[in-house]
């Protein structure tokens, strides 16, 4: 019993420490909806997406509004109960930032055979339920796209879609050349993509405007 208790005790430990106060709202949040930062050497806030860096955190929940709020109520060096410069484009550093984590983790991905590329192996996969991800190049022809997409939304759940970059950028991560169709497969890797692509929500759309429009 006792032996129970200490694992108990221990998952309890693990939950709380993945929880951390927005110093913004006030309000306790899981890790994975929430930007970490910390003081640089110099003295200015730096985004730390991978939560490695050394320092006390400073966490800030993931969208755009919330970080040019810390930023421009200095919330930071409130926290920190020091002297910090947060830069004026401090939420768009986060974006930049999310997209190359985002990318790399696609090369990542490809590596060990969680991502498929090319109209007909991505068609098969969402088929197969395989897919947990439908990543479209954003400068990618309509009518392939609505092929998919029209395949993808018969699953139950359908995939999640992503137009966030472009065939370039794809090709440059993957190691591949007119990437245009891909799909990230179900599994622990695209679970933990799910997360970044979440945090990435707050920051930019995940689909072009363009899109919407389009049946």
């Amino acid at each position: 019993m006792e032996h129970l208790s200490a694992e108990s005790r221990a998952a309890t430990h693990a939950a709380a420490a993945r929880e951390r106060r927005d110093i913004v709202s006030g309000e306790v949040r899981d890790e994975a909806e929430l930007i970490r930062f910390v003081a640089g050497p110099d003295g200015l806030v730096v985004p730390d997406l991978a939560r490695k860096l050394p320092g006390r955190g400073l966490w800030v929940a993931a969208d755009r509004a919330s970080v040019d709020a810390a930023a421009k109520k200095n919330l930071f060096s409130r926290a920190a109960k020091a002297k910090l410069q947060a830069p004026p484009d401090l939420s768009d550093q986060v974006e930049m930032l999310l997209k190359r984590r985002l990318l790399s983790a696609l090369g990542l991905a490809r590596k060990s055979g969680d991502l498929t590329s090319g109209f007909e192996k991505v068609s098969s996969a969402i088929k197969g339920g395989k897919a947990a991800w439908l990543i479209e190049a954003s400068d990618g022809a309509h009518d392939g796209r609505r092929k998919l997409w029209a395949q993808a939304r018969k699953q139950s759940p359908p995939p999640g879609l992503l137009g966030v970059f472009t065939a370039a950028e794809l090709g440059l991560a993957l190691g591949l050349e007119n990437v245009i169709h891909t799909a990230f497969l179900a599994g622990r890797a695209a679970d933990r993509w799910t997360q970044d692509v979440k945090r990435l929500s707050g920051f930019c759309p995940l689909l072009p405007e363009s899109w919407r429009e389009e049946p």
